[in-house]
């Protein structure tokens, strides 16, 4: 039997990032996403857009092009495992099967508290008791009876356990059962559950607090994992504040408290949160210093006359993947690749537009670089009509309501109002839906009923 403690795939090899993600992508059964149709045509190819100068990217590919990206530099950086201890693994993914190393339960147990019985009614019953987590009790004669607890070794030659409520003592202390006794009943037996080197989980599957849960039971104080990818976050702007009200033409920096929690409930470990002014030098030196595996700007994305994340990609010979994304609102978002394994995500600045930044380009990005599944999509009709924009698709925040999404108003791309109160965004084709509409929804993090509700 392996000692307790051991890490998961202890005795078997690990698999680095990437293989996990190839593990993810078959259990999921999900092929690689088609290409989205380029700008400026529909499914068919057919040009249907007035701006033929407008190169943003479709936001289905935009989505799928972070995802490439990740396994691009998952292949490239071949990150080891960790070994992670359970009560710093939550949220991460597998990276080695979780193996039985005892049998479960390793003794034979009481289900229930009552009394362990051997041979037929009425039964003597011993003075003292068996409690949980006490050493293997005396054996039972026929006719003998001993007091248990819930999860209490059963004594040997123990018939069946018999509940509280279904025994009564007579007027000589003798134990009479109110219902028939079957052999066995109540009684968790050795391996019950599984026997030591059963296969638990298999690699690629998220650490939910369950797993913990699974792990600790089978004897494990750590678990091998795919490591966080490393995020840093690059407030930009001169007008921010970080306390009290908005005054003089200054506003209150919302993006810099609303972003690390985010960024970890998809996945990363923020490594640094700075602040920066609206100096290209500046914004030079932050970027090529960070060595986070991705790092996150806010602002700055557009072309107006401080807007410096373009011109300073290009100094630092950055690739642009992602140079605009056909949504609304988040229009001037980017995906830059920075280095062979490090991405730069750019935001822009109004907060809903950083919203649609951040499920758009960072969620696929670092759920990919964390090997965690992907999330099905689904569908809910609409309550109310939505407008939609003529050629780009929409994020609307909305609220869900039986079996169906109610838009929020409130949802202008400066406006936090309705995403605070949100449950998901609805992904709003061009043109808009009418009610009734059945709409894909992206579920936020402290919404869904997945891991995303944890943000430590």
């Amino acid at each position: 039997m392996t000692p307790h403690g051991t890490r998961a795939g202890e005795d078997a090899e690990d698999l680095d990032v990437e293989e996990v993600l190839a593990l993810v992508r078959n259990s999921n059964g999900n092929p690689p996403p088609d290409p989205a149709p380029r700008a400026g045509t529909d499914s068919s190819g057919t040009p249907h857009r007035p701006d033929a100068r407008h190169h943003a990217t479709p936001w289905p590919e935009a989505r799928a092009q972070a995802e490439r990206a990740a396994r691009s530099a998952a292949r490239a950086a071949r990150r080891a495992p960790v070994s992670a201890p359970l009560d710093a693994a939550l949220g991460l993914t597998l990276a080695a099967p979780l193996d039985a190393l005892t049998d479960l339960p390793s003794f034979d147990t009481s289900a229930m508290d009552g009394w362990a019985v051997a041979g037929p009614a009425p039964w003597a019953v011993r003075d003292e008791g068996v409690l949980a987590g006490h050493a293997a009790p005396a054996s039972l004669t026929d006719g003998e009876a001993v007091r248990i607890a819930t999860g209490a070794r059963i004594p040997p030659d123990t018939t069946a356990v018999l509940r509280s409520e279904h025994g009564r003592t007579d007027d000589k202390g003798r134990l009479h059962a109110t219902r028939d006794v079957v052999p066995g009943q109540d009684i968790r037996p050795r391996g019950q559950e599984c026997r030591s080197g059963d296969q638990l989980l298999p690699a690629g599957t998220l650490v939910t607090p369950a797993v913990l849960g699974l792990a600790a039971a089978a004897g494990y104080d750590t678990v091998t994992a795919v490591p966080r990818p490393r995020a840093e976050v690059l407030v930009l702007g001169d007008e921010l504040l970080t306390e009290g009200r908005p005054h003089d033409g200054l506003i209150r920096d919302a993006l810099g408290p609303m972003l690390p929690p985010w960024l970890r409930a998809l996945g990363a470990e923020i490594t640094a949160v700075r602040r920066i002014r609206d100096d290209a030098d500046a914004l030079h030196e932050a970027i090529a210093t960070a060595d986070a595996d991705v790092i996150v700007t806010t602002g700055g994305t557009a072309a107006g006359p401080v807007d410096h994340v373009h011109p300073t990609l290009r100094r630092i010979g950055a690739e642009l993947l992602v140079d605009g994304v056909q949504v609304r609102p988040g229009h001037p978002m980017l995906l830059a690749r920075t280095g062979e394994t490090q991405y730069l995500v750019g935001l822009p600045g109004n907060p809903l537009a950083a919203v649609s930044g951040l499920l758009t380009l960072a969620e696929p990005l670092l759920r990919t670089l964390a090997a965690r599944p992907a999330p099905e999509p689904y569908t809910l009709p609409l309550r109310d009509p939505v407008q939609g924009h003529p050629y780009d698709t929409r994020l609307v925040p909305v609220v869900l309501r039986g079996d169906e999404a109610v838009p929020l108003h409130y949802n202008g791309p400066a406006m936090l109002r309705g995403i605070a109160a949100a449950d998901a965004l609805a992904v709003v084709p061009p043109g808009g839906t009418r009610p009734g509409q059945e709409t894909e929804l992206l579920d936020l993090p402290w919404a869904s009923a997945g891991i995303g509700v944890c943000f430590t």
